[in-house]
């Protein structure tokens, strides 16, 4: 009976994400990606924050800016981190982030790094469109993840240190059951790091969806120590995640390189990714 039991859970587990398609969130990254290099303030960062507006506004999600100038290594930059809110009615918040900018750097249009997030997140929300809720969930798009110059607590992750401050300010943060941010998660070897800095039970909770859904072997076991668009939650103590893929390429070789391209890309590998936050959002509404 126990079998019985546990074979009806993996089938509604496994049909409740079915929706979200690998092969639709790979299309959204290459859209992503044709706007070319797109670090924070230039013009290719701005065309693809208009479409992803738009793409918000046709899946019917209440889209904000939030807007702001940050003091870089280059001077003062003008950067718009794009939220779209599926309205709930419990007063509770789920949030899902990603950053949508590239590095500055020469022939770099990161297409895992930066592609792979935007489309995935807009698949997310094209899933989520005309679905009620039970908590508010945030589709959650940073600017300028990527430091200008060398990687530091003052450069870097501006745009999720922004409305971590904001949200703390305004009572948002408060209301926040979680936050799971994405990154580098289109790669065809997909291997999700261990983030050891993220919250221990909200990690054990996606890894064992991941496990429920036959997607055990992407989720690794072995722990390492990110910083990411999480850590500004984690610091203003709310519960976040960061799933990340930190291995992309033979020694990590395409990572921060021009042969960060769609080629290296895989429609599987965001179909894992996105089943699991379909699954886990759905666990994490029945929690108080």
């Amino acid at each position: 009976m126990h079998g019985a039991k546990t074979l009806i859970f993996l089938a509604a587990a496994i049909a409740s994400a079915a929706d979200f398609s690998g092969a639709s969130a790979l299309e959204f990254t290459r859209k992503a990606v044709s706007f070319g290099p797109r670090p924070a303030g230039s013009e290719a960062n701005k065309r693809l924050q208009a479409y992803i507006r738009a793409q918000l506004r046709t899946f019917g999600a209440e889209v904000m800016d939030d807007s702001f100038t940050a003091h870089t290594p280059n001077g003062p930059i003008a950067m718009t981190n794009i939220l779209g809110r599926f309205k709930g009615s419990s007063g509770r918040a789920v949030a899902f982030s990603g950053h949508f900018d590239s590095k500055q750097m020469p022939g770099f249009v990161g297409a895992n790094d930066g592609g792979s997030s935007t489309g995935l997140l807009l698949e997310l929300a094209r899933v989520l469109a005309g679905r009620p809720r039970k908590d508010d969930v945030y589709v959650i798009f940073f600017d300028a993840e990527e430091a200008f110059g060398p990687w530091s607590d003052v450069d870097g992750v501006y745009g999720s240190r922004h409305l971590a401050d904001k949200w703390a300010a305004d009572g948002t943060l408060k209301r926040l059951k979680a936050l799971i941010n994405v990154d580098m998660i289109g790669d065809k070897d997909l291997g999700i790091a261990l983030e050891l800095n993220s919250s221990a039970w909200l990690r054990m909770l996606v890894w064992d969806v991941a496990a429920g859904l036959g997607y055990r072997s992407h989720f690794l076991t072995a722990g390492s120590v990110i910083e990411d668009d999480h850590m500004p939650f984690i610091r203003r103590g709310a519960q976040a995640l960061d799933l990340i893929d930190f291995d992309y390429g033979p020694h990590n070789e395409f990572w921060h390189t021009p042969q960060d391209t769609m080629d290296k890309l895989s429609p599987a590998s965001l179909q894992v990714v996105g089943r699991v936050l379909v699954e886990t959002l759905k666990r994490l509404e029945q929690k108080p």
